[in-house]
């Protein structure tokens, strides 16, 4: 859980379903897609009526950029019908230096004010998923791991929290609290790996960032955040910061990078150091996150650059 420290206006909008996909534009969605653009949303029966094709055509077809946690902030820059143009501060990313940008239906959104929102404490959802409840404990959203919302008070069996629709309530033993701005505390490399592991079998997805489905640089994203770094969203933005690490050094917990032509071309996966030659990644559409030797395979050959965040702080753009 990284620190809340980037600059927000007096208002803004945050995700008020319990996964927003974000879109490369506004007419990205199909119709097969109808089950993630809705509020509510349900992120699983949609990913479970996708086919691993139309799971695939997400990435090939260029529709989807990355997604959003219930309660992450986004700066709305344009609004066309339906649909938001948005930037993600949580989110670095060369390609907006106000963070991650794309589209996503206005009805996952809600506008709320920073005084209203941003308290000194966040709670942050520490187990896989857990139950939003209402106040009579009758369960309301299924939500993601690492979904932070802010804190109201902390009972001696529920947390409340405040969420875009109302105050709502999460198990205490579901979640960690963090001063909102300093983030919770750092882990190590080790300690990457260890929540990494919990994550095995679950299947990959393009653009994924909930631990409804990863891909290769949302799962490297999100187990850094878990340990209090923030680093940038894509792969080919993670290999570009952090501390280079020679191959030889390399340490559980730092970040492997593979490059087509052999390691000479442009990167396309990253993969979290598990130790004795090993990484654990989330491969592919049809694959779930898995522990792999890298020795004779194509990851092998591919390999180009390994960093470290975890050492001395989180670099995230410089």
């Amino acid at each position: 859980m990284f620190k809340h420290d980037f600059s927000l206006p007096d208002s803004f909008y945050v995700a008020s379903v319990q996964v927003a996909t974000v879109w490369t534009n506004s007419e990205s969605a199909r119709e097969i897609d109808e089950p993630g653009i809705t509020n509510p949303t349900n992120i699983e029966k949609w990913l479970d009526y996708l086919s691993n094709e139309e799971k695939v055509a997400l990435c090939n077809d260029n529709r989807v950029q990355t997604q959003l946690l219930y309660g992450e902030v986004v700066i709305v820059s344009e609004i066309n019908g339906d649909w938001a143009k948005v930037t993600i501060p949580s989110q670095p990313s060369k390609k907006d230096a106000l963070g991650y940008p794309g589209w996503v239906p206005l009805n996952q959104l809600k506008k709320v004010a920073k005084e209203d929102w941003l308290k000194p404490e966040t709670a942050a959802i520490s187990s896989k998923h857990a139950w939003l409840e209402d106040e009579l404990g009758e369960k309301q959203i299924k939500l993601s791991y690492m979904t932070c919302l802010p804190v109201v008070q902390v009972g001696n069996e529920r947390v409340e929290v405040i969420t875009p629709i109302a105050r709502g309530f999460l198990p205490v033993e579901d979640v960690e609290i963090f001063p909102t701005g300093e983030g919770g505390p750092k882990g190590d490399g080790l300690r990457i790996i260890e929540k990494a592991k919990e994550y095995v079998g679950l299947d990959y997805l393009w653009g994924g960032m909930s631990s409804f489905g990863y891909d290769c640089s949302g799962f490297a994203y999100n187990m850094h955040k878990a340990n209090g770094y923030q680093i940038s969203r894509d792969a080919s933005d993670q290999a570009a910061f952090g501390k280079e690490i020679p191959f030889d050094k390399l340490l559980p917990g730092d970040l492997l990078f593979f490059a087509y032509e052999e390691g000479k071309g442009s990167i396309h996966h990253v993969g979290l150091y598990y130790g004795d030659g090993k990484m654990i990644h989330s491969p592919m559409t049809g694959r779930g996150i898995e522990i792999i030797s890298l020795k004779d395979t194509t990851y092998e050959k591919e390999l180009c650059i390994a960093r470290r965040y975890w050492e001395g702080g989180g670099v995230t753009n410089g």
